[in-house]
């Protein structure tokens, strides 16, 4: 008896012993996150185990907004970020810092417009907001400038005959649009989920279009790659990628008609709940989810529109193109091993 015990306890010991050898030889991975519903691979990612089956221990760094990941990304302090591909992006890299556009984070392809515009529902109701026209010379509130956001406004008010000069842009974190809304700050807002569904669920807003309407397929928020970490340790980096898409897959599965309300969601919005702010499972179900391409690969064409935007606005310093700040090697090294996605719901 004594011996069996003795043998149980030395492969309990060894057991105990190589998990701690296998957390000892992970490689740690600095993440920036902005704390939005386009994390949702980052986060599947991780807790589905992905990234550890692949040897990566992440480490999450929560920003207020991606265009202050951009200094720590240049200098090698985060390995990889994810936000949007903003004017101050393209003028670090024309200034020579590395960093790189790798893989779709969120899009807007038809169905899936996740950042829509809002009206305060008294102005709606009184009669002030009618029609996109009526955004002259209204209060609309954005993220930051040079945001992408900046250019589906753009996008929106030239369905309208407008010009950003003809409104009042004022910019702000997405959580503090709903109190904006709420105490009438503002008079409209261009605001991604969950606080779009919050803002409308608390009935200070109105939904008046979505983003996927006036700026289908836009590529709203991207995964980068700081340079060091690409440079140095390009096989981390493939690593990296191939348990993202992994997560990204998972989403899509769970996705049905533009929500997560497809047969694998449950699943995703109890990973969601667990890793985010928002608690409530039936207000992931109403939430406008993004799209993020399961192949992994961004819409250059959009980025090449807001590039002109950024320019147009006087917002870029130097020469800078979207090749120059694209790298799609990554996703398509992780292809390789993970085939294309083949689901019928997929978002290509």
């Amino acid at each position: 008896m004594k011996t069996a015990c003795l043998r149980f306890l030395s492969a309990t010991c060894l057991a105990v012993w190589a998990l701690n050898c296998a957390a000892n030889d992970s490689t740690e991975v600095r993440v920036g996150v902005v704390n939005s519903s386009s994390d949702a691979g980052f986060l599947i990612a991780d807790k589905k185990g992905y990234f550890r089956e692949e040897g990566l221990e992440i480490v999450f760094t929560p920003f207020d907004s991606a265009a202050k990941m951009i200094a720590p990304l240049g200098a090698g302090h985060l390995d990889v970020g994810g936000g949007s591909p903003s004017a101050g992006l393209y003028n670090a890299i024309a200034r020579g810092i590395s960093i790189k556009i790798v893989a779709d984070k969120g899009s807007t392809p038809p169905g899936y417009g996740y950042q829509p515009l809002l009206v305060r529902k008294d102005l709606v109701d009184s009669g002030r907001f009618k029609e996109l026209k009526d955004l002259k010379g209204m209060k609309i509130a954005g993220s930051a400038p040079g945001s992408a956001s900046t250019s589906t406004l753009n996008e929106m008010l030239k369905k309208a005959d407008l010009k950003t000069a003809d409104v009042e842009r004022v910019y702000m974190g997405f959580p503090q649009h709903v109190m904006a809304l709420q105490n009438a700050a503002v008079d409209a807002a261009l605001t991604t989920e969950p606080s779009a569904t919050r803002a409308i669920q608390s009935g200070a807003a109105v939904k008046v279009l979505g983003d996927d309407e006036a700026y289908p397929d836009h590529q709203l928020a991207v995964v980068l790659y700081s340079g060091p970490f690409a440079r140095e340790k390009p096989e981390v980096a493939r690593k990296f990628m191939r348990a993202y898409l992994r997560g990204v897959r998972d989403y899509n599965d769970a996705l049905k008609d533009g929500r997560l309300v497809g047969p694998s969601s449950d699943d995703i919005i109890a990973i969601l709940t667990a890793s985010t702010a928002l608690k409530d499972p039936a207000t992931y179900r109403l939430l406008s989810a993004n799209g993020c391409n399961p192949n992994g690969k961004v819409h250059e064409p959009s980025l090449r529109n807001d590039l002109q935007f950024f320019k147009d606005e006087g917002l870029i310093q130097g020469n800078v193109t979207v090749e120059q700040a694209v790298d799609h090697t990554f996703v398509e090294a992780a292809l390789k091993d993970l085939g294309t996605y083949e689901a019928k719901r997929s978002l290509q």
